[in-house]
């Protein structure tokens, strides 16, 4: 079947790679290049550190505006400062009514918006929930960035062409969705459990959004950005767990080996903003992508090493199926008490 007959991504109908002419050293410079955004407007969560923060810098380089909502507007104030047309707003992740007070604060203006980049991310937390009593990984990676999506839901059709890129991981390989007890309320908490769901959570949601977004020009994405050094993902992690990966000695030194191959800050900020801007996506939506491409179906057939990051690749079919996804979407609006207005 030729990929343009196909209209959504569910059960990963289009993943497979588009030999994109990018790879795993690809940068932020290399797929912005010839990529002119003057007079788009891009919001970016997390866009204060790591791959965030590098994504912000292309964007703007590009010739964007781009609005950072922060949890800490100090710190994102001091990393972004320098950068003209950047913006810096209050919002958590954590608490529904700070998401809310943004998202009016945004549709007050009456701007369209270009681009959604929903890129924050917390990883190997201890069990924490949210204003709402819902587990915090859930909560901040997947819960929160729902109900900010719904809630610039009209500007992003303003756009009259816009993306909503969700940065995943391969980490949504740890599990599945858990739709029986998505907040550990009737299981013992484990933290990377709880990340793999969320990672998970985003693929689907993607596939899901992207499905029905994709007649008002609204196109969605998910990806991993791959094994990148720099970030502050792993700030929380015990020493023991990276060592248990083969990732590190025993005096909690990175083997020079392993460090060599993880991606730079500005490599793994390639893949987000490939998802982005690249017109060789045009006409194609929902799909989950790694090294500036569209990854491959997963089925068992890659062996992974975790002391190679190279090998950390593909899509589980799981995280694509278009029933996880469409009941993803029920239980997130249950969750939020939100519904997407006039989809």
């Amino acid at each position: 079947m030729e990929r343009q007959q196909i209209t959504d991504n569910y059960n990963g109908a289009l993943q497979r790679p588009l030999n994109s002419g990018f790879n795993a050293k690809s940068t932020a410079a290399d797929v912005m290049q010839d990529i002119s955004l003057t007079g788009k407007t891009a919001i970016v969560t997390g866009g204060y550190a790591g791959i965030g923060l590098e994504t912000v810098k292309a964007l703007v380089a590009a010739g964007a505006k781009v609005i950072v909502p922060a949890r800490d507007i100090a710190k994102a104030a001091k990393n972004l400062e320098g950068l003209s047309n950047v913006t810096v707003e209050q919002m958590d992740l954590m608490y529904p009514a700070s998401i809310d007070a943004f998202a009016k604060k945004f549709m007050a203006t009456g701007a369209p918006l270009h681009l959604l980049i929903n890129n924050a991310g917390i990883m190997w937390v201890p069990m924490q929930r949210d204003a709402r009593d819902y587990e915090s990984q859930l909560a901040t990676n997947h819960l929160g960035h729902f109900q900010l999506t719904a809630g610039l839901w009209d500007a992003l059709k303003l756009a009259n062409g816009s993306r909503v890129i969700n940065v995943s991981s391969f980490g949504h390989q740890i599990a599945p969705f858990d739709f029986e007890d998505p907040n550990f309320e009737h299981s013992e908490y484990e933290t990377l459990q709880g990340y793999g769901r969320s990672k998970s959570a985003n693929n689907l949601f993607s596939v899901e959004l992207d499905h029905r977004g994709k007649h008002l020009s609204i196109r969605a994405y998910s990806l991993h950005p791959g094994s990148v050094n720099g970030t502050d993902l792993g700030r929380v992690a015990p020493m023991a767990l990276f060592q248990q990966m083969g990732t590190h000695d025993e005096h909690g030194n990175i083997y020079p080996e392993v460090a060599e191959r993880l991606k730079t800050p500005e490599q793994g900020a390639a893949t987000t903003l490939w998802c982005a801007t690249s017109p060789q996506l045009n006409g194609i939506g929902g799909v989950y992508c790694e090294d500036a491409d569209v990854a491959e179906l997963d089925l068992g057939n890659i062996p992974h090493q975790y002391d190679n990051p190279s090998t950390l690749r593909g899509v589980k079919p799981y995280s694509v199926d278009a029933e996880n996804a469409k009941r993803l979407w029920d239980l997130s609006e249950k969750l939020t008490g939100i519904v997407f207005a006039a989809l």
